[in-house]
C-alpha cells in the first residue's frame, strides 16, 4: 500500500510542481508556440519591408496617428504581414509589427554591402 501511495504522491508532485503535462496540453502548447513563432517571424519581416518602402517616413507618421488598437489593422491593410503565397495576413503579426515600428526610430540611410568571391561592393 505504501508503494501505491508513493506512486500517487509522485504523480501529484510531477503534475503540480514538476512541469509534467498531458499529451493534449503538450499539443496545445506546441501549437501556441508555433503560432507565436510565425507571428514573430512575420513581424520581423514586416519591419524590414516597411522601412524598405520609398514612402516609409510618411507611412510611419500615418501609423503613429492611428489609435493604438487600430495600428495592427493599418499594418495588415498595408500588406506588410501578408507573406508570399498567403491570402491572409499572419495572425497577431500586425500588432507586433506596429508596436515595433512605433517604438523605434527611423533607421539612418544605410549602404548595402555585398561580398562576392572576396570582392566587396558598396551599393
Amino acid at each position: 500500500m505504501s508503494c501505491l501511495g508513493f506512486v500517487v504522491l509522485t504523480i501529484i508532485v510531477g503534475f503540480t510542481w514538476g512541469g509534467w503535462v498531458t499529451g493534449g496540453t503538450a499539443k496545445e502548447m506546441a501549437e501556441t508556440a508555433a503560432a507565436e513563432g510565425r507571428a514573430e517571424l512575420a513581424a520581423a519581416i514586416c519591419v524590414e519591408r516597411f522601412w524598405e518602402a520609398p514612402d516609409a517616413q510618411a507611412q510611419v507618421a500615418a501609423l503613429k496617428e492611428e489609435s493604438t488598437w487600430r495600428q495592427g489593422d493599418f499594418i495588415e491593410d498595408g500588406g506588410w504581414v501578408t507573406l508570399a503565397c498567403m491570402a491572409e495576413p499572419v495572425p497577431e503579426a500586425g500588432d507586433l509589427c506596429a508596436k515595433r515600428l512605433v517604438a523605434m526610430e527611423a533607421p539612418a540611410a544605410k549602404e548595402a554591402i555585398t561580398v562576392n568571391d572576396g570582392a566587396t561592393t558598396v551599393q
